[in-house]
């Protein structure tokens, strides 16, 4: 009988930190830092307008990007495809890249615009009245309840 014996993979003194730590909510805050495919955005409010920015440099914003909104999520994805092989070193990501952000309540669609400059798109968002304050609901108390019937 002979053994054959599997090669092994080698063990790391440190496994991936993006796989170690995947499911942990603290790892979402710190998930654009490990996900290579991952867009890098900024978000604020100012003027009435809600606005979004990505960062796609090396793609061509008229045939590589796409942006959509549906059910009140803008969806922005983008399209990096390499142009030569390279017998070099990259650190280049290529491939699809995506990002979802919920819009603010209220905000007319039709009216979105976007622009690109300097590998950066702009997405603004007209948001009627600003920025939508919070609504409180009264909780009603039913007939019969324990704590109806202590109050009188």
């Amino acid at each position: 009988m002979t053994t054959v014996f599997a090669p092994r993979q080698p063990r790391l003194m440190m496994p991936d930190l993006a796989e170690r730590f995947a499911g942990s909510p603290l790892f979402a805050t710190f998930r654009p830092l490990f996900d290579r495919n991952h867009m890098r955005l900024e978000e604020e409010m100012t003027n009435g307008h809600y606005e979004v920015r990505v960062e796609v440099p090396g793609v061509d914003p008229a045939k590589d990007v796409d942006i959509t909104v549906q059910d009140g999520v803008l969806a922005i994805k983008a399209v990096r495809s390499r142009n030569a092989q390279s017998n070099g070193r990259s650190e280049f990501s290529y491939g699809v890249f995506a990002r979802t952000v919920t819009l603010p309540a209220g905000v007319n669609v039709d009216e979105i615009h976007a622009t690109y400059e300097n590998g950066i798109v702009t997405i603004s968002v007209p948001v009627p009245n600003g920025a939508p304050s919070p609504h409180r609901v009264e909780v009603e108390v039913a007939e019969g309840s324990h704590e109806a019937e202590s109050e009188e």
